[in-house]
């Protein structure tokens, strides 16, 4: 595969031009966050004047997908560049399960290390079950030189949260809320490393919690929005985001102080679609939106997946851009090492592709492989979807719901077929409203066949857990077409 393409030696020049050594790198997570939840995608009451300021000054993505519609191999995907499927991460982790991100993965983190920089991680990680245990990897192992963070949620909820651990020692309980309590650390972490290693380049993934249940806001913030809120746990959702919102806006402050903020690229979106109200006990306050897209999170429809996407980098990166060119999380790894001088190993399959002639210059990127999902365990009835130009293909597969591939059910996996094709050009249609297959038959032929190509290929790759007593079946409610 090649992973520096014609167009990305291009951008070469305006990036030497641009900047006398390495940039920094910060990934800012959202979790559970809606394509509409933010006031520069159109939501009508949240402000988020931090985030449309990022946005102003760099590129607003209208078509950034997440690698998964659900957050654990949402993020495996992001830290690899590859499926998550591939690293047998099909669905969420529960909390002590057998179920992790191998060491034999490559990750960005262990890329950069290589490249010099030195990595953290503050917030959420859920890459693994057996969360600051030695039975199995932890951020360390993923090549993160300081990591703060969590196995899954902020708990009891974002408000005082008690389940921080710093490099494998637990912390106790804090004060403050999980979004702004995670962005301190990191804050801290970069001011230590400026002051031993003003040189050194750092990446920073910053995962917050918010807006994922169990929500808490503060009540300044809440009171703002009681007016504008239908109801009181709207409210909370609201101020949720925005003190999400708030939190970069204190990130950007401290890399203004620190006058590293020509010399940092900050990407922002969210692990996957918002959460559907009451869908279980917890999710009382689950009120994102992702207007005007169909679905929500756990489904494969656009709602699943497509996301916020922000890129900033002040002098470099031209401001008051809004691009229609589908980018995914996937992409991060061949373009951060692309940034770092640095390449992956020439044999690790990647389904990322370099976007950085489309950051710096505009340019179009052509994608050697589209972007694809099976979601084993999707709430709507087409559990594989595919996006490739301007066109999204789904279809139905014949096989139970999973939560995981393993020796028990590799079999069934392997030899589904795919069924039940519908074709959406979702560049302007973005419900995913007029099926197109009998309307532009030649377009619907050419995408069924590469996505039966794609799939199978992919499903081949995956990873097969060997221990039959993993849990494998899930289900998470009434199916919806």
């Amino acid at each position: 595969m090649k992973f520096i393409t014609i167009l990305s030696l291009l951008a070469l020049p305006l990036l030497a031009a641009s900047s006398q050594r390495k940039p920094n790198i910060v990934v800012i997570l959202a979790d559970d966050l809606g394509y509409g939840d933010l006031e520069c995608y159109g939501h009508p009451h949240i402000k988020t004047p931090h985030l449309n300021a990022l946005a102003k000054g760099g590129i607003r993505f209208t078509d950034f997908y997440s690698a998964a519609p659900v957050c654990s191999p949402s993020r495996v995907g992001l830290m690899t560049g590859r499926s998550p499927n591939r690293a047998g991460i099909y669905d969420y982790i529960p909390g002590n399960r057998g179920i992790f991100m191998r060491t034999s993965e490559t990750t960005i983190p262990q890329l950069l290390k290589k490249a010099g920089y030195a990595t953290c991680l503050s917030g959420k990680w859920h890459c693994n079950g057996k969360f600051n245990s030695p039975a199995q990897p932890q951020p360390d192992a993923a090549g993160f030189d300081h990591w703060f963070a969590t196995q899954n949620n902020a708990s009891p909820s974002h408000a005082n949260p008690t389940n921080y651990v710093r490099n494998g020692e637990k912390v106790g309980r804090l004060e403050g809320f999980s979004c702004g309590i995670a962005t301190d650390e990191a804050i801290g972490w970069i001011k230590s490393l400026r002051e031993k290693k003003p040189e050194k380049p750092f990446f920073l993934y910053l995962a917050f919690h918010e807006p994922h249940e169990p929500v808490a806001s503060p009540e300044a913030l809440v009171e703002e929005y009681r007016e504008s809120a239908r109801q009181e746990e709207e409210a909370q959702y609201f101020a949720n985001v925005a003190n999400l919102d708030a939190a970069v806006g204190k990130l950007n402050a401290a890399l203004k102080e620190l006058q590293l903020e020509k010399e940092t690229i900050i990407i922002f979106t969210s692990d996957n679609g918002p959460e559907t109200l009451r869908r279980y006990n917890r999710a009382k306050n689950s009120f994102g939106s992702a207007a005007p897209l169909r679905g929500m999170k756990l489904w494969t429809t656009e709602a699943g997946f497509r996301v916020p996407g922000i890129v900033s980098w002040p002098g470099t990166i031209a401001p008051g851009q809004t691009s229609g060119q589908p980018v995914s999380s996937l992409d991060f790894l061949p373009t951060f090492c692309q940034l770092a001088d640095t390449t992956p190993p020439s044999d690790l399959l990647l389904d990322g592709t370099n976007v950085l002639p489309l950051l710096l210059g505009g340019k179009n990127v052509s994608r050697e492989k589209p972007l694809l999902w099976i979601f084993y365990n999707a709430l709507n009835e087409r559990r594989v979807a595919m996006r490739h130009g301007d066109y999204k293909i789904l279809a139905r597969l014949n096989l139970p719901t999973y939560i995981a591939v393993n020796s028990a059910n590799s079999g069934k996996v392997k030899n589904a077929t795919l069924s039940d094709f519908q074709l959406f050009k979702v560049s302007t249609d973005l419900h995913e409203s007029k099926d197109l297959s009998a309307i532009e038959p030649g377009k619907f032929a050419e995408l069924k066949k590469l996505l039966e190509t794609e799939y199978a290929s992919l499903v081949e790759d995956s990873h097969v857990w060997e221990d039959e007593t993993l849990k494998t079946t899930g289900h998470r409610g009434k199916k919806s077409k």
